[in-house]
């Protein structure tokens, strides 16, 4: 895969992430061709290029934005260097990859509730709150979602994203700030953490390089930095174009 800081030479289904979810289990979700994939916009926003691309693949994906619709994409500089004029560079930045190691010690938690269709609402805006990632209406389909109450109120939640086949990425891990600092978030890590491992899959996480914190947790939870990578955020051609 472009755009990728190796720390092996083995073509690995984790290089390229979301190419390898939206052709694996989550298939059932993509949209485009073999030249660029995506999720549902209600879903995810994130794309998904080829492990070989070339500039074709912003047609591919033209095909399937609606004007000024902003994309995510990991690890593409070679190919986001020949980005025409007509696309922007909203965002980009530096993200890490981890694995879970033996070290992971996960279980279920006694307080963690499943989240659902019903809890979108509360979910939507403990993400707006906490700014965790990307958080869209239907992306608790993409797999279990747990989640921690609070005198009924949503204060902590994290679940399952992108999901090459043998692993499931652990993401929106977030909590409510008035209630940090309580391990809460963790707890919920582990938890999913522990449904992954039930199923016979491997845990991973995403995180950007500059949150040194989040990392720093991880690593003592049990996690490793498998490579870096680079992220972009992009927006398609308008209305205008």
């Amino acid at each position: 895969m472009v755009g990728v800081t190796r720390t092996d030479t083995l073509v690995h289904p984790l290089d390229n992430v979301v190419w390898s979810s939206l052709t694996g289990p989550h298939a059932h979700f993509a949209q485009g061709t073999a030249k660029a994939m995506r999720y549902p916009a209600d879903v995810s926003p994130f794309a998904a290029i080829p492990p070989d691309p070339d500039a074709s693949v912003w047609t591919a994906l033209e095909d399937t934005v609606t004007p000024g619709e902003i994309l995510a994409v990991f690890g593409a500089e070679t190919v986001v260097a020949d980005l025409p004029s007509t696309w922007e560079i909203a965002q980009r930045g530096e993200a890490v990859q981890l694995v879970a190691t033996e070290a992971l010690v996960t279980a279920p938690d006694p307080e963690a509730v499943v989240l659902g269709a019903g809890d979108v609402d509360e979910m939507v805006d403990l993400v707006a709150r906490t700014q965790p990632g990307p958080f869209r209406p239907e992306t608790y389909r993409m797999g279990t979602y747990l989640g921690i109450r609070r005198d009924g109120a949503l204060v902590s939640m994290a679940g399952e994203r992108f999901h090459p086949a043998g692993w499931t990425e652990i993401s929106a891990v977030c909590t409510d700030p008035e209630f940090r600092g309580q391990g809460l978030a963790g707890r919920l890590v582990r938890a999913v953490a522990h449904g992954i491992r039930g199923r016979g899959e491997t845990p991973l996480m995403h995180a950007a390089s500059t949150n040194e914190n989040a990392i720093r947790l991880y690593q003592a939870m049990g996690f490793a930095i498998r490579m870096r990578t680079r992220f972009f955020v992009l927006q398609a051609p308008g209305l205008s174009h």
